[in-house]
């Protein structure tokens, strides 16, 4: 029995955590948990401790495969994909997910927190470097998968449309849905059988891109000059980076974070609902401006260096705390496997895996020129484009073990998938 006490999972003795665990997983069973955020608390942290704890113990799998992220996201997926979880842990995972927004908090203090804590030289730097590494990638995406259509006698123009442009649209609500409105206002047909089929494939380029973070991970551990093991821009003589100073966070500096976060939110909403829309005739979402106001207000020092510690300390619990309980939110909810079953045909699959693999050679390839590492280039400016989006973004970055890159992630889930709705409208003005 003293031997159990010493065993602990999230930090919980396991006897403590094993009482709560069975009392929760009955109840979910018996249907009597309700639907509200603590509930889903309840629920979805008991399986993503229990998963994620497993899977950080697996030989094998806990180095190359990805962990206790992956796995609780596959099972998760898998059990409700086969009928096995009870109906109320489905619909208390989807209020988590979508009807109460945590995802939008998460991400909120993962990218506000990432962008206040990161260099501002580095910052400056790998802004004006990031955006040309993300069309390398689509160029990369693009000819590979034009090779691809080649094999399979498939011409280029549906590959670019078809499978392309909804793969590296920056994810399903502000990619592959806006792609197939402005197909329909383009070309005056009907916009749900591409839709349909975008959200498809776009499910499976999600998964490969999922597979290829795990890669990449693997690549980086192996080859270690070829990553910055989460960080993304080289340091050197070109860059000058500033030691900070210790700072001690208090609890206020938490409080205030908090409170920080949620304004720089509701500042991008109102901008992207009644200030500035959009551009050129593209809808630039919300988390876009947040991305654009937090680097801004990194570049020209407009936060005290406390609020930067304490916006940084929420990002650090998010990335490290949160991240088993988010992919069990996304397996449960977010993953069709009906849907991307019923494309999964060989020839689909190869183009998809050549497709998202041009992403990563490209943004590599280009990141090294510019002085990014190649890994953290590939992962976030090549399969962060690749995947759906926000809950995308969470399953490629904890698959790769570097939380940490969310804000360049949400960079190109936002603004890249902005670009590509742009040359998305230009591309089907020829058919």
């Amino acid at each position: 029995m003293e031997q159990l006490k010493n065993i602990k999972l999230y930090g919980i003795e396991l006897p403590v955590f094993a009482f709560f665990a069975v009392v929760i997983l009955v109840s979910a069973w018996l249907g009597i948990i309700p639907n509200q955020l603590i509930g889903a608390v309840a629920v979805l942290f008991t399986l993503g401790i229990l998963l994620g704890e497993l899977g950080e113990r697996i030989p094998i799998w806990n180095k190359y495969c990805g962990g206790g992220a992956i796995l609780a996201f596959l099972v998760c997926g898998i059990l409700q994909y086969k009928g096995l979880l009870p109906e109320g842990v489905a619909a208390i995972s989807k209020g988590w997910m979508n009807e109460y927004s945590f995802l939008n908090l998460f991400i909120s203090f993962l990218v506000v927190g990432s962008l206040l804590g990161l260099n501002r030289n580095l910052l400056i730097k790998s802004s004006t470097l990031f955006l040309p590494t993300i069309l390398c990638g689509l160029v990369g995406a693009a000819l590979l998968g034009c090779l691809g259509g080649f094999l399979f006698g498939k011409n280029p123009f549906e590959i670019l449309t078809a499978y392309v442009l909804p793969i590296m649209g920056g994810g399903a609500g502000a990619g592959a849905i806006p792609m197939a409105q402005v197909y329909a206002d383009v070309t005056g047909q009907d916009s749900s059988s591409y839709l349909s089929f975008a959200l498809a494939i776009l499910a499976v380029g999600n998964i490969v891109s999922v597979v290829f973070a795990v890669i990449l991970n693997t690549v980086g551990t192996i080859i270690p000059k070829l990553s910055g093991k989460g960080e993304l821009v080289k340091t050197g003589k070109s860059v000058d980076v500033e030691e900070k100073k210790s700072v001690t966070v208090t609890m206020d500096d938490i409080a205030a974070a908090i409170f920080l976060t949620g304004g720089f939110f509701v500042l991008a909403q109102l901008t992207a609902k009644k200030i500035l829309p959009s551009i050129f005739g593209v809808s630039i979402p919300n988390f876009a401006y947040l991305i654009i106001f937090s680097a801004l207000a990194n570049v020209f020092n407009l936060i005290p260096e406390n609020l930067k510690a304490g916006a940084q300390k929420c990002q650090q619990f998010c990335a490290g705390k949160m991240i088993w309980i988010q992919m069990v939110g996304c397996g449960i909810t977010l993953i069709d496997f009906n849907e991307m079953l019923g494309v999964l045909s060989i020839s689909n699959l190869v183009i998809t895996v050549l497709i998202v693999l041009g992403a990563v050679l490209g943004s590599a390839l280009f990141g090294i020129l510019v002085g990014f590492y190649p890994v953290e280039s590939a992962i976030t400016a090549g399969l962060c484009m690749a995947n759906m989006g926000g809950a995308g973004d969470l399953a490629v970055l904890g698959a790769a073990r570097r939380m940490n890159l969310m804000s360049y992630a949400q960079i190109s889930s936002r603004i890249g998938g902005a670009m590509v709705l742009l040359i998305g409208s230009l591309v089907f003005q020829f058919i």
